[in-house]
């Protein structure tokens, strides 16, 4: 698509006010694998993927973010620490087009997990110029981890996370009566548009605009007359049509 509208892979983008910034979509994209480069990043051992949900495992990562002064407001659980550790390590370097892969399941309540590496999920995340682009995974099928996984995310909503599911009961019914090998990807093709269109705002390529038209224009008001005001109040009688047959 990049190649059919600018002719090649490499593109500028001119944000109004910024520097150009050079974008090369050449394939393959680069890969990312979340746990190993955050600790290349920060040099330090993270917890286990599997250990994420341990008081343990929260406070190390809190430490970690109060060492390297990244902020996270409360309530500070591990998805939202590593969000931002992820935030701040990672997605700013992903100009280029960059796949982020292997999210541990503390913070993918909804995908399957990892068939060989414990505590992550078959999980990617593409971004480009520092923005999510689209988000995948395979589907997780299994529905007593499910529910495990809904449980976890209904403690951290306890906690203050908003962004954490709740408990969906006839989703897990759903999934007791057979969910077959799924995928599925979420992709923010506006955020696309921007970027070939070389828009300055996503605001100039949403085709359903959230936001509400303005107001129209009150116009000014002058002298009438009496009479044709009161005539414009006088309603019209209700006329009837015959259909004939």
């Amino acid at each position: 698509m990049v190649r059919s509208i600018h002719g090649t892979c490499i593109i500028e983008y001119k944000p109004k006010g910024g520097p150009t910034e050079t974008i090369n979509f050449t394939p393959p994209f680069r890969r990312l694998k979340i746990f190993p480069e955050l600790e290349k990043r920060l040099k330090v051992k993270l917890p286990h993927p599997r250990t994420l949900d341990t008081p343990e495992a929260v406070e190390m990562l809190d430490k970690i973010c109060v060492d390297n002064q990244v902020d996270c407001p409360t309530p500070r659980t591990a998805p939202r620490l590593l969000d931002k550790l992820i935030g701040h390590f990672l997605e700013k370097e992903c100009i280029n087009p960059t796949f982020l892969i292997e999210h541990p399941q503390v913070m993918s309540p909804l995908a399957k997990y990892h068939r060989s590496d414990e505590g992550l999920t078959e999980r990617f995340e593409l971004f480009v110029r520092k923005m999510e682009i689209c988000n995948a995974y395979t589907e997780l099928n299994d529905p007593i981890e499910q529910q495990k996984r809904f449980s976890q995310q209904a403690k951290d909503r306890g906690a203050g996370d908003e962004e954490a599911q709740m408990v969906d009961a006839d989703f897990i019914m759903a999934l007791k009566y057979g969910l077959p090998p799924t995928g599925g990807c979420g992709m923010g093709i506006d955020r696309i548009a921007m970027l070939l269109t070389n828009s300055d705002s996503i605001k100039e390529v949403l085709l359903f605009p959230s936001e509400n038209p303005p107001p129209p224009k009150k116009k000014k008001r002058t002298a009438e007359n009496p009479e044709k005001k009161k005539r414009g109040r006088q309603k019209i009688p209700n006329k009837t049509t015959k259909l004939q047959l």
